[in-house]
């Protein structure tokens, strides 16, 4: 019979880590992090990882492996999730991969298209003008060079920007035309488990969840990392915005409203990129008892 690999997603603040934990345990297994900033050793506490209680309650892996400075992306995270498995089913049947990262968990479920491996002086080059001139002059530039790309990608996120401009400068292709999104298949079964809350729920839990971190010392956190602000890891929800209060653009009352309001803005563009996935079998994260039955009844079928 096929190994499993059960995937939680859900939005930031819905519960999957706790959830994931529970799963892991029934099952006796071993969790998969598929958030890619938990994988950053310098950033705990603006990324909710998990606790002392929950790492030791359950082995991990992908969590804070690497440094801010260090290059990861969605592709090499395919491939050492694809090295790792092998061991994980050599003493379990079943492994748990969760985390809000969706670019990164499609990469395992589904695989990714082959783009090339690029030159850090051009990624450096990018990063510098983003830093240096602001993200504007980024989207304009690749609104002319690769269009189709332009009006689906996330514009407020300098990452996916600077990622398809270097592309596109040491391929002289247009980035869009790298991304066949031909499905390859796994030799391990797949059960996808979503975590929903509604609306008004969900946001509620993010806001609580903010003043949590800033009370556990978020502001102090950044402070420490303000020399890596320019790097891609640190342009995140949670970071920038106590970046700006640093500088004086915004007061540090508004700099935690924003954190918030972000937070929820993200949440909901995860639910917009999980609403596209038909595999993906709904639960409330109340209901631990019924994700495990519907997953039991599943491996059995």
């Amino acid at each position: 019979m096929k190994n499993i690999l059960i995937v939680i997603v859900g939005p930031t603040g819905v519960g999957k880590t706790t959830v994931s934990v529970e799963i892991a345990a029934h099952f006796g297994t071993e969790i998969i992090s598929a958030d890619s900033r938990q994988f950053y050793r310098e950033m705990i506490i603006g990324t909710a990882v998990p606790s002392e209680d929950q790492l030791n309650r359950v082995r991990h892996h992908f969590i804070r492996f690497l440094s801010v400075n260090e290059y990861f992306s969605a592709s090499l995270y395919e491939r050492a999730v694809l090295e790792l498995l092998p061991s994980v089913f050599a003493v379990h049947r079943v492994a748990v991969m969760t985390g809000g990262s969706g670019m990164y968990v499609d990469a395992v479920c589904n695989g990714i298209d082959d783009i090339p491996d690029i030159d850090p002086a051009i990624r450096e080059k990018y990063n510098s003008r983003c830093k240096n001139e602001g993200i504007e002059g980024l989207r304009t530039e690749l609104k002319l060079l690769d269009p189709e790309h332009y009006a689906r990608i996330d514009l407020q996120n300098p990452k996916r920007i600077i990622r398809a401009l270097e592309i596109i400068e040491s391929t002289g292709r247009p980035y869009s035309s790298f991304l066949t999104r031909k499905k390859v298949e796994r030799n391990f079964g797949i059960i996808k488990i979503g975590l929903q809350k509604p609306r008004a729920e969900l946001y509620k839990e993010i806001d609580s969840r903010v003043d949590s971190m800033i009370n556990n010392g978020l502001e102090e956190e950044t402070q420490n990392l303000l020399q890596y602000k320019h790097l891609n890891p640190l342009r995140t929800v949670g970071y920038r915005e106590f970046f700006d209060f640093f500088e004086g653009k915004v007061s540090r009352a508004k700099a935690i409203e924003l954190i918030k309001r972000n937070s929820r803005r993200y949440a909901k563009r995860q639910m917009t990129w999980w609403s596209r996935d038909h595999e993906i079998r709904w639960f409330s994260p109340d209901n631990v008892g019924k994700i495990i039955s519907f997953i039991e009844e599943v491996i059995k079928s």
